[in-house]
């Protein structure tokens, strides 16, 4: 049993991040609310807290309350104050290497996105804007590499699973690995470590030394999913809707295991944009898959999506039940059909212009009461734009479940109100019920109430 609780020490960066302006430092330390150090602060926090079974913002901030982070400019380069930092981050002393590496990502990502990145692209449609800023966040993080054909997968699933469904996972990543293909995750625990675990064994079988393993996140929600100590490319998007449009964007694959309410999030995401008319040729693979027993899981899923979005948008994915090979087959089959179309389109191999991705997808999403309560859960509109509010419904969820703002707006107003007419609310109240049931929307279930509550409105009418 470790004695020490917390540690107290300096640290400065390895090899990049060696200047910062007088100007930088102080927007670090602004403890204003437009200043950056709160949320600063919450992400290092979250670093240094990697492999920790607490899956809620609030109770991370909560029990490192004496935690502190002061920057400065030392002669030779940037130092990191850390006041009572959890020593599970430190090693006789010394800070972990990967642990130090991510930290300066997070100062990377929250200076480069709160100065540069805010003056991008003048003249350009709001859209495009954003598509613009998600790339460069990807190209200063050093994410984009040219000339490299795609070998990219993104893996999606529940940090919150059960011992056999993460073995499996590992076993995906394993094969996909040996395969020479790289992985992208959420870079929490739970399903998002076991590709990237699975995979170091592989890709050192096959003397791959320059393997990725990319973890993207946003300020919201890493509290509550610790980046996991495998990623060695730590990226911090700004919210919710760009870390999606980059992993779709950076991503040339995708596998979905068993997750709870923010892997359906991510599922209505994708299967929203390529439902698009302007996606329908863009060959891009998408398996959801699980170990044997986990096929209820995925006939609820497949039930959801059928009654919500239509036959159509099950036809964009497979299911695969307890077969890894199989998986990274069809993924391997799927990236030599991404590379070909790429080829003949003219696309860059490194990032996806060419997909569309509708605006209400890409603009913020903020789960308060009277947003979620207005939210328009009916079938009288476009398919894409009906997956784009389930996914608004879903993200509000995560949010009342782990994230700080959500969980204290629950606190003090109760749960959110989803509405929506019949036909859409009670597979959507099926759907959650399973996750419940199941146990997958956080990992502490002794003290677990749900964050939301369904009416169901048959006279709804879209506006």
């Amino acid at each position: 049993m470790m004695a020490e609780k917390y540690v107290t020490t300096s640290i400065t960066p390895l090899e990049s991040l060696d200047t910062l302006s007088p100007y930088e430092i102080a927007k670090l330390q602004d403890v204003s609310q437009g200043g950056l150090y709160r949320l600063f602060r919450q992400c290092c926090l979250a670093v240094l807290n990697s492999g920790s079974a607490l899956d809620s913002t609030k109770m991370v901030l909560d029990k490192f309350s004496s935690f502190d982070i002061k920057i400065s400019q030392k002669h030779r380069s940037v130092q990191l104050e850390l006041l009572n930092a959890p020593a599970a981050a430190f090693v006789n002393g010394e800070i972990i290497t990967g642990i130090r590496e991510h930290l300066f990502a997070v100062l990377r990502d929250l200076l480069y996105v709160g100065s540069e990145v805010d003056e991008c692209c003048p003249g350009i449609s709001d859209s495009d804007t954003i598509t613009n800023r998600v790339f460069h966040i990807l190209r200063h993080a050093d994410a984009i590499r040219p000339h490299i054909q795609p070998d990219l997968v993104v893996c999606w699933g529940g940090h919150s699973i059960e011992r056999p469904e993460y073995e499996y996972t590992k076993k995906v990543g394993y094969e996909m690995g040996l395969r020479g293909l790289n992985i992208c995750t959420g870079c929490g625990p739970g399903a998002m470590k076991g590709p990237m675990k699975g995979a170091t064994i592989s890709h050192a079988k096959q003397r791959i030394k320059n393997g990725r393993y990319v973890g993207i996140s946003e300020p919201g929600i890493i509290a509550a999913e610790s980046p996991n100590p495998i990623v060695n490319e730590l990226i911090i998007m700004p919210d919710i809707e760009k870390r999606l449009e980059a992993f779709v964007r950076l991503g040339h694959g995708i596998v979905v295991f068993p997750g709870g309410a923010g892997t359906a999030e991510e599922i209505l995401y994708i299967l929203g944009i390529l439902l698009h008319e302007k996606n329908h040729n863009l060959p891009f693979p998408l398996v959801l898959t699980g170990p044997e027993g986990s096929e209820d899981y995925f006939a609820t899923v497949d039930a959801f999506i059928k009654a919500t979005l239509g036959d159509e948008a099950s036809k964009r994915y497979q299911i695969i039940i307890d077969d890894p090979h199989d998986v990274a087959e069809v993924m391997r089959e799927g990236l030599e059909q991404v590379t070909r179309y790429r080829k003949a389109t003219s696309e860059s191999f490194h990032y996806n212009w060419q997909l569309y991705i509708p605006e209400s997808f890409q603009q913020p999403f903020e789960p308060t009461h009277e947003n979620m309560a207005g939210l328009k859960l009916m079938k009288d509109q476009p398919d894409f734009e009906l997956a784009a509010n389930l996914r608004r419904a879903l993200s509000g969820v995560v949010a009342g479940n782990v994230k700080e703002p959500g969980i204290r707006a629950i606190e003090e107003n109760g749960p959110f109100e989803i509405c929506g007419e019949e036909a859409i609310m009670a597979p959507l109240d099926q759907l959650l019920e399973s996750f419940v049931a199941q146990r997958r929307m956080k990992i502490n279930y002794q003290e677990y109430q749900p964050c939301y509550r369904l009416r169901p409105e048959p006279e709804a009418v879209a506006v």
